[in-house]
């Protein structure tokens, strides 16, 4: 089913039997997904301009799977014993696909602290639990991208010739870096280290370093159970969808 995505470089993980869940109730919603997908695209310069708020790319995927029926949804539980509530839960999913055959939660982790990932595979645990969904899908950055990062940086700040922090703040748009930001740069330059090739090793580990949300990360809770017996469809955006 998600033979598309795996040509185009996509990390695609599948636990539970979701594969075989998707392929015999869910697939027109397995495509819409793909369709979704296919059409990511995330200009270089986002990424070091974006800031403060979410993504421009997560923003855009995420229209895209509204327009798709694939709204945000608050899935509220309540225990009563007696008349007396004495167990109140509520889980805000990004987005629910709802069918006939049941319902998909999905929730994209595009750049956060990794333990957003135990939140979001314990949710998709209880909700199914509770017969509340079928499947729960996972979107983040995936492998190729991670790896890549520092270089696609690198190269962007090349080509736009910026040779110092006035010309990034000017250029990207970016809030203000702080003062150890800077001095973090200006001590790699001190090493002789052009400012491109310093501004893009600091601001990849400090930004998209390995304790945020990426493809590894995801694999080694899914790897150790986290979210089981829910049926699981992981997915990694891959380095093909950053234009350069």
């Amino acid at each position: 089913m998600f033979e598309k995505l795996l040509k185009n470089g996509f990390d695609v993980a599948i636990r539970n039997h979701a594969g075989a869940i998707m392929a015999v109730d869910f697939p027109d919603q397995a495509q819409e997904l793909v369709d979704a997908l296919m059409e990511v695209s995330i200009p270089a310069e986002e990424l070091i301009g974006s800031g403060g708020g979410e993504a421009q790319s997560t923003q855009r995927l995420r229209r895209r799977l509204y327009e798709a029926e694939w709204p945000k949804h608050n899935f509220d539980f309540q225990l009563i014993v007696d008349g007396k509530e004495t167990v109140s839960h509520s889980h805000e999913i990004d987005h629910v696909r709802r069918s006939d055959a049941g319902t998909i939660a999905l929730e994209i982790e595009w750049n956060n602290k990794d333990p957003f990932f135990d939140r979001d595979l314990e949710n998709f645990q209880r909700l199914h639990g509770q017969s509340a969904i079928s499947i729960g899908v996972m979107i983040t950055r995936g492998s190729s991208m991670q790896d890549a990062m520092q270089g696609i940086i690198q190269r962007c700040i090349q080509k736009h010739g910026i040779i110092d922090d006035a010309d990034l703040v000017d250029r990207f748009k970016m809030k203000d870096r702080t003062k150890r930001q800077k001095e973090a740069v200006d001590k790699l330059m001190q090493q002789q280290i052009p400012f491109a090739d310093a501004f893009a090793k600091h601001f990849v580990s400090d930004k998209f370093g390995t304790a945020t949300t990426h493809w590894s990360k995801l694999k080694e809770r899914i790897d150790r159970g986290v979210g089981n017996p829910c049926p699981m469809l992981l997915i990694g955006l891959p380095v093909g969808v950053i234009v350069e």
